[in-house]
């Protein structure tokens, strides 16, 4: 009789300890549930603030789709210390030209004196980082003014843009727990504070105060802007790798905080997932630079880069090639200043 009582009694603690058990589960699963929706809320309310949609290209039909059309994002390095700076400048110009099915990224700095003609001054030529300036004062949206100067002067369409300033770059770079570089020669400089920062030659590990340092450095380097435009481009290289290798949700809304309240972007956020998708596929030997070649000149009493019309035809190329988009009508004007004669602007 005994043995039966304990039995039963056995049989209905294990019930109660899975009834238990399943509500314990049950409300884990709702606890997990609600986390994630609050995380997805942050994130998502992060990376709606940095949106900001630029419309198709005037150069395309139709707009394209991300997950499976060639498309060019224009990334702009600002000069501005805080989002919201209307007179700023662009440190940093790229353009990456991404094919999802070859699965290729073809990525081009323009040097910030290039001598261009600017969009929506009446032909009038100027360094194209002054292009913001003069969409500004002319009425023009200063990011779509300089859209439109990249997509005149290169010949291509430019889908998207990406705009991160000096605070937002350097706040990126501690959270994704600093870049690795390879510094050429040994320099110091002085940091986005005023703090004297040391750089040794042979592989440092930077954060975001030395990175930004280290890419914006021009004046030591024998190379010029050129030698600046290479590291940009391996810094660039350096955090599209940690992005997409991001393994805590925490460290992902830290990072998407940030970009809300320091950059400004075309990509909807629902299409982000993808374009980093799309980014992780590219093995690292399709990832090309392409090295725009200029001479130095004087124009209206200051040193300007130019670029040959030859060359100028090289890049386009390269690029249209890669975005699979041939232009309907082949300009016939000539770009450079040394091939014809306009108004400058100041």
């Amino acid at each position: 009789m005994q043995k039966k009582n304990k039995s039963r009694l056995d049989r209905v603690l294990k019930k109660r300890r899975q009834k238990w058990f399943k509500r314990l589960v049950l409300s884990g699963s709702f606890l997990g549930v609600a986390l994630l929706i609050y995380v997805v809320a942050q994130v998502w309310g992060a990376l709606s603030d940095g949106h900001d949609d630029l419309g198709k290209s005037n150069l395309r039909d139709n707009q394209i789709d991300l997950n499976k059309d060639p498309f060019a994002v224009l990334i702009i390095g600002s000069d501005a210390r805080k989002e919201g700076t209307q007179n700023w400048r662009p440190d940093v110009l790229m353009v990456a030209a991404i094919n999802p099915r070859k699965k290729s990224m073809k990525l081009v700095s323009i040097p910030r004196d290039t001598w261009v003609e600017i969009a929506n001054t009446n032909g009038g030529k100027a360094k194209i980082n002054h292009a913001p300036h003069y969409g500004y004062t002319n009425g023009v949206d200063p990011i779509k003014n300089t859209r439109e100067t990249v997509e005149n002067f290169l010949n291509i369409p430019i889908d998207h843009y990406s705009k991160v300033n000096f605070k937002g770059f350097m706040d990126a770079v501690d959270i994704l727990g600093g870049i690795d570089v390879n510094v050429q020669r040994s320099f110091t400089i002085d940091s986005f504070g005023g703090k004297k920062l040391h750089f040794t030659e042979g592989p440092m590990h930077l954060d975001g105060e030395h990175a930004l340092a280290y890419a914006r450095m021009r004046k030591q380097d024998p190379l010029g802007d050129k030698g600046r435009n290479i590291r940009q481009q391996e810094v660039l290289g350096e955090i599209m790798s940690k992005m997409v290798s991001l393994k805590g949700i925490s460290q992902f809304n830290d990072l998407t905080k940030k970009v809300g309240e320091n950059v400004k972007y075309s990509i909807k956020p629902t299409d982000i997932p993808s374009l980093l998708a799309i980014y992780r596929e590219i093995p690292k030997n399709n990832i090309e630079t392409i090295t725009i070649q200029t001479t130095f000149e004087r124009r209206e009493g200051q040193s300007v880069e130019i670029v040959s019309d030859a060359e100028l035809q090289r890049v386009s190329q390269i690029l249209q090639q890669q975005l699979e988009w041939e232009p309907k009508n082949q300009p016939n004007k000539k770009l450079m200043d040394s091939e014809y004669e306009v108004t400058s602007i100041h």
